[in-house]
């Protein structure tokens, strides 16, 4: 394995995240309680003996560079071993940053050509899966293959969404269509490619185009060899808020096919906030959990039901939580309730209020398309005042205060921005 080298792609924005993606990288976002999604992908490489992996950021990066490090936590430190952030060559034109999945691996080919490898995984830091990376390296030496693409079946009425392939009795892809509207197939691509190192050199540098799907995948099947590594299993991209909300409540549920235990997933323990200095959970004598996550530093003295709650939540008397995210440090204040919530890092809840409340059929006026299944979405450091009711599809923008509202109560849909006055 030491013949890989792996690029970890970690810049792109999460725009779909909405304000859960406006001040981090969207790898970056807490997930599982006391995970990141890029864990997945860093613990996916440390399990399968990679020993050297670049972190390609961009987007909002320092949060992210915090996290991963010198990768110590996944064990990527050694005279032969190694974790490297690598920003984007940045200048004063907006053309200077990465444009797309092969511009960001052409501008980093010195790191490539530094580290001399047979092999070259390409890899994405913002999917939640489990996958033996070295099987997949192995299928592609063992077919010769200059190009070998993850794939696995989506539902037809995903594809659109995907690189699609078509394949042939042997594996190899004989068709490729990039985000169809009508697709001849359902093998779409997981965005996890092997090349071989040379290979792609010598096709970044004969090319000046930017994309692995729109450019470099039908461009390789006109003349090289390109396969599809079959993977069944649990995968998601986390891309949207009902995407990472599913998610997370696919960890409460066994037959999803998560299994944070069994997949030996690790984080960064000792970063800010997270679970170096916790204590152990407090659950009050009159507290009740059930079927939840409830990581260390929470504090529990009323109910939680199907619920994931990251380090250091505080969920006072009479409230209940339910079929939510709550990530670190929030308070949810007494007598409280909050359902199909996804709540960033120190959110204030005062006491009595609802976040949840009334109809579902209302979409969000300011982003119809990213919060559906009656979620509300309250952004980090922001407060519900007590006694506040929170419709809906709601979105609370982060750091809002009780001076933002205009009325105790937030109609589905709407939207919440703090008013900063100038000095």
């Amino acid at each position: 394995m030491n013949r890989t080298l792996v690029l970890l792609l970690a810049g792109g924005v999460g725009s779909r995240l909405n304000i859960l993606g406006a001040q981090r990288a969207k790898p970056a976002v807490p997930f599982g309680g006391m995970y990141r999604i890029i864990d997945f992908t860093l613990s996916n490489a440390m399990n399968s003996g990679l020993d050297t992996v670049g972190v390609l950021t961009q987007y909002k990066p320092l949060s992210l560079m915090w996290h991963v490090g010198t990768g110590d936590p996944w064990d990527f430190t050694g005279r032969s071993r190694g974790a490297k952030i690598l920003p984007p060559r940045t200048g004063q034109k907006d053309s200077d940053w990465y444009r797309g999945t092969a511009d960001a691996v052409r501008q980093n080919m010195g790191f490539i050509r530094s580290h001399q490898s047979e092999h070259l995984l390409i890899l994405s830091g913002d999917h939640i899966y489990t996958m033996d990376y070295a099987a997949m390296i192995d299928f592609h030496a063992e077919r010769n293959a200059d190009l070998t693409i993850a794939m696995m079946r989506v539902p037809w009425d995903e594809t659109h969404h995907f690189g699609i392939g078509v394949t042939d009795e042997n594996d190899r892809i004989v068709k490729w269509e990039e985000k169809p509207q009508s697709a001849n197939s359902n093998l779409a691509s997981m965005g996890i490619y092997v090349f071989k190192s040379d290979y792609l050199l010598n096709a970044l540098s004969a090319s000046s185009e930017h994309d692995f799907g729109k450019h470099i995948i039908p461009n390789a099947l006109k003349k090289d060899r390109v396969f599809a590594y079959p993977f069944e299993g649990y995968w998601r991209d986390v891309g949207t808020i009902k995407a990472l909300w599913q998610a997370n409540m696919d960890l409460l549920d066994p037959a999803s096919g998560i299994d944070l235990s069994g997949w030996r997933l690790r984080t960064n323990v000792e970063e800010e906030g997270g679970l170096g200095d916790r204590p152990p959970v407090y659950l009050s004598p009159n507290s009740s959990v059930v079927n939840s996550i409830i990581s260390p530093g929470c504090r529990i003295s009323g109910h939680v039901e199907d619920s994931v709650l990251s380090p250091g939540v505080r969920v006072e008397k009479g409230a209940v939580i339910s079929n939510s995210v709550i990530m670190h440090d929030v308070v949810v204040g007494a007598n409280t309730s909050v359902d199909r919530g996804i709540l960033d890092k120190q959110v204030y809840v005062g006491p009595g209020a609802v976040v949840g409340h009334g109809s579902e059929d209302v979409a969000n006026t300011d982003s119809p398309d990213h919060l559906s299944a009656g979620l509300v979405l309250v952004g980090k450091d922001a407060i519900v005042p007590a006694g506040a009711k929170i419709g809906r599809h709601c979105i609370l923008h982060p750091e809002v205060t009780p001076a933002d509202y205009g009325s105790t109560v937030l109609g589905a849909g709407a939207t919440l921005r703090p008013m900063y006055t100038e000095a």
